[in-house]
């Protein structure tokens, strides 16, 4: 058996060679940071059946250690043909590392000839005090329990400091359908509300402190004259040609946020997505009668729509309120992604509620400057290779995202982008004052437009529709679980360089922070180091200057 520790920012394939691979032996977090590296093995001489063997972890921190396998899973669209550019892991089709895998310490673990890799989580919570702390995973033969296979060593070094509370805003759009497509419940049951429980702690686990809140089913990804299911929070009901709305569906899901942590609610599109010409779907009891009102059919400033909105918004905001001034976190939108033929019918929808919104933050992403400087989007959110102009005009409050057309020379998360691509996000949102950042798929598993559902453990494209990895950050598991990919845990890192960054901030002043990032003091979104060990060289120095900071307190 050969075994290496390597970084936790390291991807490897089945048919990589462990002899060519650098160890990593010492690491060092705050004292309430997740830490990550890897363990790789396989087996020197080829078999043709599996080695049985157990894992056992022999450390003062072993309770809060978690070891899981880092999966393969299948990637038919790796890059949109030669869309792409040099920093990439692969660009075929194939298998390429992505999930991760829980592992029962009492089950045989399967040793053979290919590569695989063990990802090591360290999670403190501020229960351990500051020092060194060896870690040593051990692997033995399953059926022989005395007999010592081999072992793997680590480091880590836990600084007398902790993470401040974070600030930067999170989000990834959080679709219900989804999770009621594919676990095959009733909207809103118990068993679909006990799953989305569950998809919401992963996601603010992980940072994540915005959520997508589907007030009426959110008009995006659908095509035009499709429906997804119905996906509404506020029931409606219409008598004698008068609205009255029902709040209590909405008022389980403010309190089921505040209970996991979610911050901020980003309320559903009110216009559809791609130039707010139509309405939502809206479904109402009409005179005793559960049926739509509103759709793709309706004009989205026609009297009948204008009426309902301008009802609608007030009691809303009046409910929000009621929620412990919940309203004060809320963010809204007027449609996604306007484009400037999209210009007249955008500013047309934005007029029908403008006034009865005044106060409250309207965002859209949209990424051409001469819209936003038009005074189109109050709060727009540019993507991230498009934000030049945004910088350069010093837009206040400014926020960025990725999709699928990200894939050359900027962040992303694509499954088959290494990982230091992913995380170097954190960094770049530091350096220039960014306040929130979006990316739209945390838990997508439709093809393009939503005509049908894909198997997400077959599928991680949607079909071709994106680059694989583009539309969900965690696959669904069993007993309605979600299941963390390397890509959700990997922006949690660059999350938390953001957090380790303002804290050496406080500590030490701005512009001693940004010397310490080195050749990547002069970053851009679209130009920075692009070797993994920069990203772990960063670290390093910011927890090196905390802990002199601190202990000169």
């Amino acid at each position: 058996m050969r075994i290496k520790t390597v970084s936790g920012l390291k991807k490897f394939f089945l048919d990589e060679d462990i002899i060519e691979k650098q160890e990593f032996l010492r690491g060092s977090c705050l004292k309430n940071e997740c830490y990550h590296y890897e363990v790789i093995y396989d087996v020197a001489e080829v078999v043709n059946y599996r080695i049985p063997a157990m894992l056992k972890v022999v450390s003062p921190l072993s309770d809060c250690i978690r070891v899981r396998r880092l999966n393969h899973v299948p990637v038919q669209l790796a890059t949109y043909g030669d869309y792409k550019d040099e920093n990439y892991l692969r660009t075929k089709p194939g298998l390429y590392p992505d999930i991760l895998q829980d592992i029962d310490l009492n089950n045989p673990l399967s040793l053979a000839n290919t590569l695989q890799t063990l990802y090591i989580e360290i999670d403190p919570d501020g229960k351990y005090e500051a020092g060194e702390y060896p870690i040593r995973i051990e692997f033995y033969d399953f059926n022989d329990k005395e007999t010592l296979l081999g072992a793997s060593d680590f480091t880590l070094e836990i600084i007398d400091a902790f993470l401040p509370e974070q600030e930067l805003i999170v989000d990834q759009w959080f679709y219900c359908d989804c999770l009621q497509d594919y676990y095959e419940t009733e909207m809103f049951d118990e068993k679909h509300w006990k799953i989305i429980e569950n998809f919401m702690k992963t996601a603010v686990k992980r940072g994540l402190n915005m959520i997508l809140t589907p007030v009426f089913t959110p008009p995006l990804d659908t095509h035009i004259g499709g429906e997804r299911p119905t996906t509404q929070l506020v029931d409606v009901t219409v008598e004698n040609g008068k609205y009255t709305f029902g709040f209590d569906k909405l008022k389980r899901w403010v309190e089921l946020c505040n209970k996991v942590g979610f911050k901020y609610f980003e309320i559903s599109h009110l216009f559809t997505q791609w130039g707010a010409k139509f309405c939502p779907k809206v479904m109402a009891t009409v005179d005793g009668e559960y049926k739509k009102i509103f759709g793709w059919e309706t004009s989205a400033t026609g009297k009948e729509y204008t009426e309902f909105l301008q009802t609608f918004l007030p009691q809303l905001i009046a409910f929000m309120k009621s929620m412990d001034n919940a309203d004060k976190r809320c963010y809204f939108h007027i449609s996604d992604e306007p484009h400037p033929a999209h210009v007249e019918h955008y500013k047309a929808a934005k007029a029908v509620v403008k006034d009865v919104l005044e106060g409250y933050p309207i965002m859209d992403a949209m990424s051409i400057y001469g819209l936003y400087e038009s005074g189109l989007v109050d709060v727009p959110v540019p993507c991230c290779d498009y934000i030049e102009p945004f910088l350069e005009n010093k837009v206040k409050g400014l926020w960025t995202y990725y999709c699928s057309g990200q894939c050359v020379d900027v962040s992303n998360r694509f499954i088959a982008m290494p990982l230091s691509r992913t995380r170097i996000m954190g960094v770049q949102l530091y350096k220039f004052n960014i306040e929130g950042f979006l990316q739209w798929g945390y838990n997508y598993y439709n093809d393009q437009d939503s005509y049908c559902q894909i198997n997400p453990f077959m599928c991680t494209d949607g079909d071709y529709f994106t680059q694989a990895g583009d539309e969900f950050s965690v696959y669904p598991g069993r007993f309605g679980q979600p299941i963390e990919s390397v890509r959700l845990v990997t922006f949690h890192e660059a999350i938390q360089d953001h957090r380790a960054l303002k804290l050496c901030e406080s500590l030490i002043g701005r512009e001693k922070t940004l010397e310490l990032l080195g050749e990547g003091k002069d970053m851009t979104f679209k130009k920075y180091p692009r070797h993994d060990s920069y990203l772990l060289e960063v670290r390093e120095r910011l927890n090196n200057a905390i802990k002199q900071a601190v202990s000169k307190k």
